[in-house]
């Protein structure tokens, strides 16, 4: 058979290696989970592991807001959705960079509700924490703090989701809960203590309908 058959076959297999996407992320229901649904973030302990998340200032500013966690486990929160991951798949994939929305209504703030890495702009700056800001464009030079990636994992006997955040693909850091002395959870990246999470399902109209309250 001709050779160059064998090495445009032997190409074709590399670039579907490269392109396969990872695996499907499931919700609580165990559905798999689609861009096209806005899902609860919520922590796979309820109790003291609080409850779903929202919108927080930061100290004195009222902009940027940042992504919070509710301290009662008896709210879930705002829901978020996800987009923009390279694969062609309709499903979100596993261990892929993709974009995270908070799923409500403009807040007072001008910016859009994406979750971007940002450094602290209070007394520890050597922390990074996720805002809400403005949709990703492609070519933007500081696009990639916008890029985060959802690695399954196991706690104990259970099945559980890490939020990650992989500068330039490498070095992957965990997002966690970062709680300040006032009592106010925000999200950080590089926490030792990882944010356990699951995905619980919403529909268009529970989230139209909801009061977005900003703690």
């Amino acid at each position: 058979m001709n050779p160059m058959f064998y090495f445009l076959l032997a190409l074709t297999a590399v670039f579907a290696a490269k392109t396969q996407a990872g695996g499907p992320i499931f919700d609580t229901d165990g559905d798999v989970i689609f861009g096209s649904t806005s899902y609860y973030v919520l922590p796979i302990f309820w109790g003291a592991g609080g409850g779903g998340l929202t919108l927080v200032p930061g100290h004195g500013n009222q902009c940027p807001l940042f992504v919070g966690q509710y301290g009662s486990d008896l709210k879930r929160g705002i829901p978020v959705r996800f987009s923009n991951w390279r694969s062609r798949v309709t499903n979100v994939p596993e261990s892929e960079n993709l974009n995270i929305k908070m799923d409500t209504e403009p807040t007072i703030c001008p910016d859009s509700l994406y979750w971007w890495v940002t450094p602290a702009v209070m007394s520890d700056f050597r922390t990074f924490f996720i805002t809400a800001g403005p949709k990703p464009e492609a070519g933007e030079e500081d696009s990639s703090r916008s890029f985060f990636q959802i690695i399954k994992k196991t706690v104990g006997q259970l099945d559980a989701y890490n939020i990650v955040f992989c500068n330039d693909h490498n070095d992957c850091v965990d997002v966690g809960v970062n709680t300040d002395q006032g009592g106010v959870r925000r999200l950080d990246v590089g926490s030792t203590t990882p944010f356990n999470v699951v995905f619980e399902k919403t529909t268009r109209t529970a989230t139209l309908s909801k009061t977005m309250s900003i703690i």
